[in-house]
């Protein structure tokens, strides 16, 4: 970017430039100028010494590397991708989840990979964003929206571009799920079992218990086939979750969950089948109970369920029977406090929460 008088004015600091915008940038030799995203002298000071002593590391270590030029929006988007793949503190699956957005582009955005990144318009981004979020559901396209900001910035942080034409487009407000109807009543719960168990695959028992693994400990279906029996310590009363034996649970935690009544006796039955288990051995026969689920919730004409819908009715289940939301929260492996499990579960079925409005008098 060449330094035009009427766009930066240098300043009495080696290597720090004010932008008309009013924001400061630190110039890297001769081609780099590298947003320091604030306006104030004092603070762009200290950000200009540690962008320059990151830029001497770098250049130390790499000497010979140099940073593929950003040319074109497709080249933004595969540096970004380069970021996430070299990123230790990623799991896998998440590679893979940002990888598949970023692959999607020139399906959802034809020609966006080809378009000059220095021509690129808020106006631009804005056109393609309102059509498109009322095509998809809000998380996608705020998933979308975040995968195209983080790629810009790149061009931002390189001093390509001034400002990110997508800063100005907000996320969609995602609509809480709705969970009333969609879960079975404790009565259907023990029907869709029975349907399960009773039916002809040779599998129809292993899908059973995993089916009522799931609805009893609210485990996520990643984690179910990782716990082992020696994960169960009935005397505490407590199940340990470890999560994939490379990556661990969701957030990487090991967490406690509690093995009530109803888990227990599964727990007595599966070891009853089980004689030649071990402390190392899986308590699961199989790892997916989703055609089960299916077939069985057609024949008994009930909404169908996922794996995920069991771990809502296990939260459900708690709400109804006393556990309060940061207990559950704890229970569930959520990292955020409750904010989720509030968020998700803060109410109650109507069939609960008409029986509790009942109780209800100012008299």
């Amino acid at each position: 970017m060449s330094a035009n008088a009427k766009t930066w004015q240098p300043t009495r600091h080696q290597h720090l430039y004010r932008h008309k915008s009013g924001t400061y940038y630190v110039r890297l030799g001769k081609r780099t100028w590298r947003s320091l995203r604030t306006k104030v002298k004092s603070v762009a000071l200290k950000k200009r010494d540690e962008e320059l002593a990151l830029e001497a590391k770098r250049q130390e270590s790499a000497p010979q590397q140099e940073e593929r030029p950003l040319r074109t929006v497709g080249d933004a988007i595969t540096a970004r991708q380069g970021q996430i793949r070299n990123d230790p503190s990623l799991k896998e699956s998440t590679k893979k989840f940002w990888d598949d957005i970023y692959n999607v582009v020139p399906k959802i955005w034809p020609g966006i990979k080809q378009r000059p990144i220095r021509r690129l318009t808020p106006e631009e981004c804005e056109a393609w964003a309102g059509p498109y979020s009322r095509t998809v559901s809000a998380s996608h396209f705020n998933h979308v929206l975040s995968a195209f900001r983080t790629a810009l910035d790149l061009a931002v942080n390189r001093g390509i571009r001034p400002s990110n034409p997508f800063s100005g487009i907000k996320q969609r407000k995602a609509r809480s799920k709705d969970l009333t109807g969609s879960l079975p009543s404790r009565e259907e719960f023990t029907a869709l079992v029975e349907e399960i168990r009773n039916s002809p695959s040779r599998w129809g028992e292993a899908c059973g218990d995993f089916v009522e693994f799931l609805a009893y400990s609210g485990v996520r279906v990643g984690e179910a086939p990782w716990i082992l029996w020696k994960n169960c310590d009935l005397k505490r009363g407590e199940l340990i979750v470890t999560g994939e034996p490379d990556e661990g649970t969701k957030n990487r935690q090991v967490r406690r969950g509690p093995i009530i009544p109803d888990l227990e006796n599964l727990l007595m039955r599966i070891a009853e089948k089980r004689i030649d288990a071990t402390r190392e051995s899986p308590i699961l026969a199989v790892k997916s109970a989703s055609k089960a689920l299916k077939r069985a919730a057609t024949t008994l004409e009930l909404t169908p369920l996922t794996h995920h819908d069991l771990r809502h009715f296990f939260a459900t289940v708690c709400i109804e029977s006393g556990v309060d939301i940061p207990t559950l929260s704890r229970w569930l492996g959520h990292s955020d406090g409750g904010v989720l499990a509030m968020k998700t579960y803060g109410h109650l079925r109507n069939e609960h929460s008409l029986a509790a409005a009942k109780k209800v008098s100012f008299s």
